[in-house]
């Protein structure tokens, strides 16, 4: 690969991931305002249909969009890039059509078997965004193609801050005219159509010029439309599957939760709130696997580039880096996160309901984040069968096991379930990788050092926040503000042991440690400690 033609992939990579950063950020955010504005009762109803729209989403922004990228880059010339993404953007139109009428003729059923016909209205307002579908994720694929990442990081951007914008609108105005939930919540969902609109937009110089004009005469043969139709199902279908495996999960809530609690005997408005509480972990998640996977992210071009040289050690050492680095983020964060969870629970939605099963539902983050790392590195080397595999166990573990965890143990199975699912697809991904991918996570005992370390922490902060609660008394110690207080404090104890246990344990290599923020630094600051000592 020529060096100027790498320098514009790793820009482009970079500018992606920064914008998808940001999104995810954005995506996480808002949730909570959104829920101290509505209550436990009205984010149950966004969130309840929430997964139809983060499965569409995943769909246009990452599944399709990479693997008519792939499509786009085989091509030998222009004309021939063009016509393939216009027989992609025709075979998506069917796709997509076919999702909106099922979803537009089946919302009542789909609502009834969620537990709630009230849900209809709301379902029928999401499935609009389908229509949008095409036209975003080949403009978006045809650019990638190109190795032209600003187009889809721009409309990634569009797309988040209207609709964020839009939903936080709807909650406004629910809260000052006294709207019921399930208004605002079709209200709050007429986002995603609305954002798919704008965010189209970034495309329509390439739609008019390359999809709606008469196509020109082919330059080299193209695959037929049903060999086209088979990659879209079997290539594409398995990348949509990999990005929307944590949306997947939530759409199993949604139609075993809410039912699963009546069953229990929970009477259907209590079950709705007691669903709104359990969905307070997912922005915590989200923001939890922001963390764990923003910085192992900035390594897949230079793993890109050590296959394309042929370079398999380092292509292992890059591998190495990005596993420990993805590993340990996201084990201090599910580990900080548990310790603080009362605090966080009371500061952010304004109770303590739910804390057990919020800290249960966490430890999604650790094995969440060890599947987006293994699977990005088995998607580079093209090895798909331990991914799928993985996914269809782990999602057939949830299904199964859902409502009658439900039942019989309310939320805290509901999170148990969602865990043991992740669980078992890492756990699958893992024993089907190469030797070398597994045995990245058991070199020089990196594991059992990073548990203890963990552990260590987690006890050093839980202590000192009921030190700290001791000390102003439980009545203050009660309140947001202080809330806010003791997980601000509980934090910086946090990462200040877990740094200096990182440090004192050798944790990581210096390269692992020049990929984490401020890296740098601490390895000028330990060495001139080591030369002052000596």
């Amino acid at each position: 690969m020529p060096k100027d033609h790498l320098n514009t992939v790793f820009k482009g990579a970079l500018i992606l991931s920064i914008s998808s950063l940001v999104a995810k950020i954005l995506s996480a955010v808002y949730r909570i305002p959104l829920q101290n504005m509505v209550g436990n009762t009205g984010f149950y109803v966004y969130q309840q249909i929430y997964p139809l729209y983060g499965i569409g989403m995943t769909f246009a922004l990452n599944g399709f969009p990479n693997f008519i990228s792939k499509l786009v880059a085989e091509q030998p010339d222009e004309t021939s890039k063009s016509l393939i993404a216009r027989r992609a953007f025709h075979i998506l139109s069917g796709l997509s059509l076919v999702v909106f009428f099922g979803l537009q003729l089946g919302a009542t059923w789909i609502a009834a078997h969620m537990g709630d016909v009230n849900l209809a209205p709301i379902i029928s307002a999401v499935a609009w965004m389908f229509v949008f579908m095409p036209w975003l994720a080949t403009g978006r694929g045809y650019y990638q193609g190109k190795f032209l990442m600003g187009p889809t990081a721009v409309s990634q951007l569009i797309e988040q801050v209207v609709r964020v914008a839009i939903i936080i609108m709807a909650a406004y105005f629910s809260v000052r005219l006294g709207w019921d939930n399930y208004r605002m919540g079709t209200w709050a969902m007429s986002s995603a159509p609305l954002a798919a609109i704008c965010s189209s937009l970034i495309f329509t110089a390439f739609g008019l010029r390359y999809l709606l004009a008469p196509a020109p005469a082919p330059t080299h043969p193209l695959p037929s439309y049903r060999k086209l139709t088979k990659r879209f199902v079997i290539e594409g279908g398995t990348l949509c599957l990999v990005a929307a495996v944590v949306i997947l999960l939530q759409l199993v809530d949604s139609f075993t939760v809410m039912r699963g609690l009546v069953h229990q005997g929970q009477l259907p408005e209590v079950a709705k709130a007691l669903k709104g509480v359990y969905d307070r972990g997912q922005p915590l998640v989200q923001l939890g696997l922001v963390v764990a996977t923003a910085f192992s992210a900035m390594l897949l071009p230079a793993l890109t580039d050590a296959l394309a040289k042929r370079q398999p050690i380092e292509f292992k050492r890059q591998t190495q880096a990005m596993v420990h680095v993805s590993l340990a983020l996201s084990m201090a964060a599910t580990v900080g996160l548990v310790a603080l969870m009362p605090q966080i629970n009371r500061l952010l939605f304004g109770s303590l309901e739910g804390t057990t099963a919020l800290r249960i539902y966490i430890i999604s983050i650790l094995f969440a984040a060890l599947i987006t790392t293994y699977t990005s590195v088995l998607q580079s080397l093209n090895e798909y069968t331990a991914m799928i595999i993985g996914i269809i166990a782990g999602l057939a573990t949830k299904v199964l096991a859902n409502y009658i965890f439900v039942v019989h143990y309310g939320i805290n199975g509901a999170s148990a379930v969602t865990v043991l699912s992740l669980a078992v697809m890492f756990a699958v991904m893992w024993l089907g990788s190469p030797e070398d991918l597994q045995q990245v996570l058991l070199e020089s005992g990196y594991l059992i050092k990073l548990l203890a370390l963990s552990a260590v922490m987690g006890i050093v902060v839980i202590l000192s926040c009921h030190q700290i609660t001791a000390l102003v008394g439980p009545i203050l110690a009660n309140t947001r503000g202080m809330a806010g207080i003791i997980t601000v404090i509980g934090v910086l104890i946090g990462v200040l042991v877990f740094v200096a246990g990182a440090v004192y344990a050798r944790l990581f290599t210096i390269r692992e440690w020049l990929v984490l923020p401020y890296g740098k630094r601490l390895i000028k600051a330990v060495a001139k400690g080591k030369e002052h000592h000596s």
